[in-house]
Parts: structure tokens; C-alpha cells; sequence
């Protein structure tokens, strides 16, 4: 498996990237999105294993700032040249932190607001003062309790919106964050409804969330997370329809 930033040290990839981009904006009218990462969390974790991190976020939280400013070198470099490069004709940049678990975050509102919140906030203020581009979190789990600080932070849009966890229901969250974040998913469960319910069964839950998540915009249709192998064909176009229907 590679990744297209795999090439990025070759001379001509932000001549590449900038030229690519300039022709989907051209012949498309869709938003378009840059994909940076620049994720903390997680690379705390893959760097010292996830049950070591999460031992020094309470432990050695002056070790984690340690680490958390190498990588944060890292990708403000990065996102530096993503914005020279095409942050005048892309519209979103996704960053990248699974910051949540089924039953809730991996840290407390407090450590998240005292390591990553500032740094987060970094992330989104250079890409607010040297592009045109929203800020994308993608983010798995039950972050309820992280929204108020990640929309402090700066992060304009949340994906996947895991539904299925603990405080997510998406009623709640659209009432409680509507007018400050659009939600890039959450219209159809892949858990639960899409790999095991009828045709009709998926239409009907498509059909109510987007009663629940669409009023007043901030709403981008996507599944709650990834569609599985297994999941019937059938219940695939049943989504789909149900998108259609409502159009």
C-alpha cells in the first residue's frame, strides 16, 4: 500500500499537485479536499505504543509536550507548502487525530485542552491565515465531550460522526453544534443498519437522519464510517436512493 505523499521529496510533486488541482477546479463544481494528516495524537501513539501514551498523558505529560512540538516541526512544514501550493484553489484541508472510543475520548476534556487543543489551534490558525481552505477533522469515536474545545481550536468540519458511540446521537449533536460545525457523515450506520438490515430498513433510517442532520445546511452526506465487503449491494443502492428521494 502506498501513498500519493510517497513522492513528496521528488522535484516536481507541488508542481504536480498544484497543476491536478487547478484542472479539477476547473472542470468540476465540487468542493475539493487536500488530505495532510498532521495528526498528534495518533502518531504519539504509533511512536510509543498506544498504552505508553496514554500512561504519559497522565505521567509524563512534559515529555509528551516534547514529543508533540518534534511533530508539530513536522507538519507545519508541510502544511506550509500544501497552502503555497494549492491553498488558493482547494476548499478543504482534512486533518487526521482519532481522538475517541465507542464509550468516549481517550483523555479527559482537561488533558486534551492542556497538550493538543493549543497545538490543534496552531494547525488551524496557519491554514486560516495562509489559504482559502476549511478546516476538516476527521476524528473516530465519541468526541462529544472534545466538541466545544476542537471547535475553539478551529476545526470547521467533523467526519465520520460516529453515531453508533456513546453521546453522539445525532439529534443532540446537531442541536448542541449545528451553527458551528457541519457534519461530514453520520447519515447511515454501518455497525448496525447498512450490513444487516432490509432495503427498506436502510431507506427509512437514511430518510430520518437526514430529516434530523440536513435543516439550515451543515450537512454533508457519508456513511457513519467505512462500507464493509460484506455488506449486501442492494442495501448500498437502498442508501443511495434514499439520498435521491430526498432531493
Amino acid at each position: 500500500v502506498h501513498s500519493p505523499w510517497d513522492h513528496i521529496s521528488e522535484k516536481d510533486f507541488w508542481s504536480q499537485l498544484r497543476e491536478k488541482a487547478i484542472v479539477l477546479r476547473e472542470n468540476s463544481d465540487r468542493a475539493i479536499m487536500v488530505v495532510v494528516g498532521c495528526n498528534l495524537f495518533e502518531w504519539g501513539t504509533f511512536l510509543r505504543r498506544m498504552d505508553n501514551f496514554l500512561m504519559d498523558l497522565i505521567m509524563d505529560p512534559k515529555k509528551v509536550e516534547s514529543l508533540l512540538d518534534a511533530l508539530m516541526e513536522c507538519h507545519l512544514a508541510n502544511l506550509s507548502k500544501v497552502c503555497d501550493a494549492v491553498g488558493d484553489v482547494v476548499d478543504i484541508v482534512r486533518f487526521g487525530d482519532d481522538l475517541g472510543m465507542d464509550r468516549g475520548p481517550f483523555m479527559s476534556p482537561k488533558i486534551y485542552r492542556s497538550l493538543f487543543k493549543p497545538r490543534h489551534a496552531i494547525l488551524c490558525d496557519y491554514v486560516k491565515k495562509h489559504s482559502r481552505m476549511h478546516t476538516f477533522l476527521h476524528s473516530c469515536g465519541s468526541i462529544y465531550k472534545l466538541l466545544p474545545d476542537l471547535i475553539e481550536a478551529g476545526f470547521e468540519i467533523i467526519n465520520p460522526v460516529q453515531t453508533n458511540c456513546v453521546d453522539m446521537e445525532p439529534a443532540k449533536l446537531k442541536k448542541e453544534f449545528g451553527k458551528d460545525l457541519t457534519f461530514w457523515g453520520g447519515f447511515c450506520d454501518t455497525r448496525h443498519i447498512l450490513n444487516r438490515a432490509t432495503p427498506e430498513e436502510v431507506k427509512d433510517h437514511v430518510r430520518k437522519r437526514i430529516e434530523i442532520l440536513s435543516p439550515g445546511g451543515g450537512a454533508v452526506f457519508n456513511t457513519v464510517h467505512n462500507i464493509l465487503p460484506e455488506v449486501p449491494p442492494e442495501n448500498i443502492v437502498a442508501m443511495f436512493e434514499a439520498v435521491d428521494d430526498y432531493r
